[in-house]
């Protein structure tokens, strides 16, 4: 069975944690203070990215981070053209600690309109593609945000997720369930935004000719 079905069938069957290792450049100083590094001891991107990678790396090498308690973790982009002890990290993730590997593919959010923010432009997205196969990505994660009950937000939102999820499975790469978007609403109008977002994504499905 390949390392695909393999994981495909750990997503089916297993509970587990799914590890949020994807903070991007904009994200990654405030990870870093969380750690205890703070912005004046580290000069530009370069060092910036190289102090997440070796935390990154000491949570993922802990005994404690493994396939029995965490189903699968979330890289960002920079995180999976990296090495953990000699390995790729993809790699290192299944083969060492058999936890699937996730790619972030999102380049962050435009501004709010319709109550939503959809997300970035992504020009460069199957070539992301391409290069995560090879390396032995199982799946994206991508994200936007709802903040109110608006129909046609919601309806662009759900567009785009499908849009931007297409060239994944394309791809043989599973677009997982946190495509779905961030809800910031009260319980009343969450409950509008779900019937509304839930009508949306059967119409697309349906008419999909796959």
């Amino acid at each position: 069975m390949s390392n695909f079905e393999l994981q495909k069938a750990k997503f089916r069957t297993q509970a587990g944690f799914i590890a949020a290792l994807d903070q991007s450049g904009g994200s990654t100083p405030k990870a870093l203070k969380l750690y205890g590094i703070p912005e004046t001891a580290y000069s530009g991107d370069a060092q910036m990215m190289d102090l997440i990678h070796a935390m990154r790396t000491r949570i993922i090498t802990s005994p404690s981070f493994n396939g029995d308690r965490v189903l699968a973790a979330i890289l960002f982009e920079n995180t999976m053209d990296r090495e953990i002890q000699g390995r790729p990290t993809a790699e290192f993730l299944w083969d060492v600690k058999k936890v699937v590997p996730v790619l972030k593919v999102d380049k962050g959010l435009m501004d709010e309109a319709n109550g939503v923010q959809l997300m970035k432009p992504m020009p460069d997205l199957d070539k992301l593609l391409a290069r995560a196969k090879a390396k032995g990505i199982f799946g994206t994660k991508m994200r936007s945000v709802i903040k109110q009950a608006n129909p046609a937000g919601i309806q662009a939102v759900v567009e785009q997720q499908f849009q931007v999820g297409r060239p994944s499975i394309s791809r043989s790469i599973v677009f997982s369930n946190r495509i779905a978007p961030r809800m910031r609403l009260p319980l009343n109008e969450g409950l509008v935004m779900m019937r509304v977002r839930i009508a949306w994504m059967r119409s697309i499905i349906c008419a999909s000719p796959e």
